[in-house]
């Protein structure tokens, strides 16, 4: 069976990635419509907030599903900056989601016509904590054979097979195989990525040689975003080709 793209939904976990999605204000848990055939919801991190939203651009209207932002390389040949278009998500119990091969060639074709010289293929794996070490990277690599690790876009995926409908999802890595994050930074982030200042200052005070380790992931979370806006134009107004095969065909 066949359908028409006529209107993605596009989940993002985190505040950055919605703006390099769009110049628009996004608030939180909420519809927006950016193009004629384009919503977006701005979740916050983690599978059960993806869910939510996934079902909320459905009934909102949206026939296909797409997870949008960033990740974790898996795979030492992806570095801060590289965009991965995934050919298969996977959950922490190794279920397996295919993207839409059809709606997933037609984008990477029409990215490949601009700057973006390589998009990255592989699985995306979705966790429910993240990977902050690389020895925790390291063995999700091995258990897994996954290239990327994120946490919103297996949950995503489960919705679009349920209800049978196309899904796609488009990463660009941040942190590196062998980068870890200092664990007296994990938790000072809110559910949206944004930085609590508070906590942040009280952690700064405590541990100020942290203040080395942030403008390396700074400038890593800059190309991750650059990636994601150079391929937000494309993503935002994409219409297939060919009509979309729904994932029950």
């Amino acid at each position: 069976m066949s359908m028409s793209l006529t209107s993605v939904g596009i989940v993002v976990a985190l505040k950055a990635e919605a703006a390099a999605l769009t110049t628009r204000s996004i608030p939180p848990e909420s519809v927006v419509r950016l193009t004629e055939g384009c919503r977006v919801w701005l979740s916050g991190m983690g599978p059960d907030a993806a869910g939510k939203g996934a079902l909320a651009l459905m009934d909102a209207g949206a026939t296909a599903l797409m997870t949008f932002g960033v990740a974790g390389a898996l795979d030492n040949d992806l570095r801060s900056g590289a965009l991965l278009c995934p050919q298969r998500v996977l959950d922490e119990h190794a279920r397996a989601y295919p993207v839409n091969a059809q709606w997933r060639d037609q984008l990477l074709r029409r990215l490949m016509n601009t700057e973006l010289s390589r998009v990255f293929e592989g699985a995306l794996l979705s966790v429910s904590k993240p990977l902050f070490t690389a020895e925790a990277k390291a063995v999700a690599r091995n258990r897994y054979h996954a290239v990327a690790v994120d946490m919103e876009s297996a949950a995503v995926a489960a919705i679009a097979q349920e209800f049978g409908l196309p899904f796609l999802s488009l990463r660009a890595v941040v942190d590196e195989l062998d980068d870890e994050i200092p664990s007296a930074l994990h938790g000072i982030i809110d559910p949206w990525g944004q930085p609590q200042r508070a906590k942040l200052i009280r952690v700064l005070a405590r541990q100020p040689w942290l203040l080395t380790r942030l403008p390396r992931l700074a400038a890593q979370m800059n190309k991750a975003l650059a990636a994601l806006s150079a391929a937000a134009p494309i993503v935002c107004r994409f219409e297939p080709q060919t009509p979309l095969q729904r994932t029950d065909a």
